[in-house]
């Protein structure tokens, strides 16, 4: 048995081509095995807890072997809840669109409640930092108006891409396919054709899960 664990970052619902292409993903994946469990967390119907003082002071508490009060603790518990959530999941599909070069805050907001020393990170002078989110797999399927990918220049434009594979890699994820939507602001035969070409990518992975 498989469990998918599918993070939806965009705002514009049918009108995305980072959900369009996600929902082939996920028809085939879930079409692929009977035993296929899918979740689907989408982060603009989901509440978030803020990451205030208390969970701030929570977390250097834990990072210092530290024994954290009562509010912190309550707020500690919340942040355990989402990245146990996030854990329980063998394989992940991020689908985002690119927002000023780089993510949507609602996902990064998501990324700071989980990414957490002794949940899915450790630290220790001796090994240095160590992911805790291992055995896992994970696919980005990343729509952008322009097509980074295209030159030096525009690649060093795009923080999207890079910040996701390398967050990913940081907490232990370290098989991860990237599927790029590029570009999408353009006339409706050339993003047509972007939207096709990440479709059938996205169909071929999701049967090798």
């Amino acid at each position: 048995m498989s469990k998918l664990l599918y993070i939806e970052t965009s705002p514009r619902k049918n009108r995305s081509a980072s959900i369009e292409v996600a929902q082939s993903f996920l028809e085939t994946y879930k079409a692929s095995g009977n035993d296929n469990q899918l979740e689907t967390l989408d982060l603009w119907d989901l509440k978030l807890p803020e990451f205030d003082g208390d969970t701030i002071n929570a977390k250097y508490r834990v990072m210092h072997g530290e024994d954290p009060n009562p509010e912190e603790i309550v707020a500690w518990e919340t942040i355990t809840k989402f990245a146990d959530q996030f854990k329980a999941a063998d394989h992940y599909l991020i689908s985002t669109p690119m927002w000023n070069f780089s993510i949507p805050y609602k996902l990064k907001h998501y990324i700071d409640i989980i990414s957490q020393p002794g949940l899915t990170w450790s630290f220790t002078p001796e090994e240095g930092y160590q992911g805790l989110v291992t055995g896992k797999s994970a696919t980005l399927i990343l729509a952008r108006g322009g097509e980074y990918s295209s030159s030096a220049e525009l690649g060093a434009m795009d923080f999207q891409k890079p910040y996701l594979e390398m967050i990913l890699g940081f907490i232990g994820i370290t098989d991860i396919k990237t599927i790029l939507i590029e570009p999408t602001l353009v006339d409706v035969e050339t993003k047509s054709s972007a939207i096709a070409s990440a479709t059938e990518q996205a169909v071929a992975h999701a049967k090798l899960l």
